[in-house]
């Protein structure tokens, strides 16, 4: 697999994605899933705001979260059935003064690119992943995940399918988008690289036509990590009284 980082000039606000794209990446494979990261797919839709006085971001992230609680460090928020930071709302590299937002439906813009560059590079096979950068609980340092994508399968799924023993897995699956997100992002870069975009070639992936918006959700209900912190933040203050 090949990850091929884009280096392109500033994406301003309200620009036209489709020709910014095809500007930086005038030749394209067949079979090859270009990478566009959330900033941009955000600032194309304006999907930004003013930041007027203090209480602005905080104002912001409840109406762009279903359900915010604030830490030590960042309001922790649910939107689109991920766990984000302030509700993805970012301040680095953008215009002085202004909030991005991220995109309203990353799976609707991920479908519109694909359908208009299949058709300007004349491929048939082609994925869009938009992903946008997160923390793992218990580790330092970011990773990204899809916020959305079209034209790939999301998962890989080996339930039902033996080992290398020949053990049947139960509940193995991988996060396909996910590991390619992570992958382009690394070589983006999170300052100032200047590379919105990537390409991946030679990917593990299974082209489709129709994705599942669902398939990469789990219900915080059904989450396996969710009570092990809870009782791991009432355990450490169990010991610091005692």
């Amino acid at each position: 697999m090949l990850v091929h980082p884009i280096k392109t000039r500033v994406f301003k606000e309200n620009e036209n994605l489709l020709a910014f794209i095809r500007a930086h990446i005038p030749k394209l494979k067949e079979n090859s899933v270009i990478v566009v990261t959330s900033k941009i797919v955000a600032l194309a839709e304006g999907r930004t705001a003013k930041r007027v006085d203090l209480t602005t971001k905080e104002k912001l992230i409840r109406a762009e979260s279903d359900y915010a609680v604030p830490t030590k460090w960042v309001w922790l928020t649910l939107k689109d059935g991920m766990i984000v930071s302030s509700a993805g709302i970012d301040e680095s590299n953008s215009e002085e003064g202004k909030f991005i937002l991220l995109p309203k439906n990353s799976y609707a813009s991920a479908a519109r690119l694909r359908a208009a560059l299949k058709k300007a590079y004349k491929v048939k096979n082609l994925g869009i992943i938009v992903p946008d950068s997160r923390t793992v609980p218990l580790r330092a340092g970011v990773i990204a995940l899809a916020l959305g994508y079209s034209g790939v399968k999301g998962l890989r799924d080996y339930r039902g399918k033996p080992d290398i023993f020949g053990r049947t897995f139960k509940f193995e699956r991988t996060g396909v988008v996910d590991s390619l997100s992570t992958a382009a992002t690394l070589v983006m870069g999170e300052g100032n690289e200047q590379c919105p975009l990537a390409v991946i070639e030679d990917a593990p992936v299974v082209f489709t036509d129709r994705v599942n918006p669902n398939e990469l959700r789990i219900a915080p209900a059904d989450d396996m990590y969710l009570p092990f912190l809870s009782k791991l933040v009432k355990h450490k203050k169990k010991r610091r009284s005692s």
